[in-house]
């Protein structure tokens, strides 16, 4: 190989040339993706060695993002100043910097109000990864694990394995209920209907004495009466449990314990029906056909006596 061969050979890495700009493209993806697995494993190593859980995990991932974002635009600025193209038009787009900025801040305001929703998620902390939260989301409320916070998002994932992904800017500025707030202890309240001829001391007795006998029910409130409806009484049973998820199955085994124990004691649970009733037609009513006709009422009148006007009215 001689000097002329390398020097051809060197002239197409110049920024100048396309094969020049591909290669020195591709060595700054090479470089970027080993700054951000750098980054994401120095990250890591942190984590592992924090027993304690001394530092918030959701402001470690979130940062872990930013500097990760924040590594590929430096690597996008560092090629456009080394491609001579690209830093013209660069220097063009500086140029006309008022008009961009205006078509670019219109067009990334909803991603801008994102990014900075989530520092403020990060910075304000009202909940962290792992916390279960009770959000209004535009399918209803919404109540699922916090599983990540991005650039952009937050994601849930709730009960059924779902995941819901509600935007920063939303979830910051909607009300939430952190189910996994320092005071775990959760009071269920349990609504229960019995009838009006019901004895309402011997069904009040049965609830509680239902209550005492799950385990999942740390302490009873009470069971007052709570509405008298047009059909029902209803009582509303309050109990605690140890968080929200216990109480949502102690819910639901009340529910049935008392059913088993209304019905053994003969106390009914009002509910709606309809009652259709067949009236019998007689036997020559149910032979005729029904005949439609229009009946016009008539009145009669003693005959008029005395002068008749013009009017047609006697006096």
């Amino acid at each position: 190989m001689n000097w002329t061969n390398v020097e051809n050979w060197t002239a197409h890495l110049h920024p100048d040339r396309w094969s020049g700009a591909l290669i020195i493209l591709a060595l700054f993806i090479f470089l970027g993706l080993v700054l951000s697995r750098l980054i994401k494993h120095m990250i890591r190593m942190v984590v592992e060695r924090d027993h304690d859980n001394r530092l918030d995990r959701m402001a470690i991932a979130f940062l872990s993002k930013v500097a990760s974002a924040f590594v590929w635009i430096m690597i996008l600025m560092f090629y456009a100043h080394m491609i001579p193209a690209l830093d013209r038009l660069a220097t063009a787009l500086l140029a006309s910097v008022s008009v961009a900025s205006v078509v670019f801040g219109l067009a990334a305001q909803s991603t801008l109000s994102n990014f900075v929703a989530g520092f403020s998620l990060i910075f304000y902390r009202p909940f962290q990864l792992g916390d279960k939260l009770q959000i209004n989301a535009p399918a209803g409320v919404e109540t699922g694990i916090v599983e990540d916070v991005s650039l952009g998002y937050t994601i849930l994932k709730t009960y059924d394995n779902r995941r819901v992904i509600i935007s920063n800017s939303a979830i910051s500025s909607t009300t939430m209920v952190n189910l996994s707030a320092r005071e775990l202890r959760t009071m269920a309240i349990i609504p229960i209907s019995i009838g009006y001829d019901a004895d309402i001391d011997k069904a009040r007795s049965l609830i509680l004495e239902v209550a005492s006998g799950i385990s999942q029910i740390e302490d009873i409130a009470g069971c007052p009466i709570t509405t008298l409806n047009s059909s029902s009484v209803d009582f509303s049973l309050r109990v605690w449990c140890a968080d929200s998820g216990i109480a949502a199955g102690a819910k639901n085994e009340v529910l049935e314990a008392v059913k088993k124990r209304f019905d053994a004691a003969g106390i009914e649970i009002p509910y709606s029906y309809q009652n259709v009733v067949i009236k019998e037609l007689p036997e020559h009513a149910q032979a005729t056909p029904p005949v439609t006709s229009t009946t016009t009422a008539t009145c009669d009148l003693p005959p008029r006596s005395g002068p008749v006007n013009e009017g047609g009215i006697g006096f």
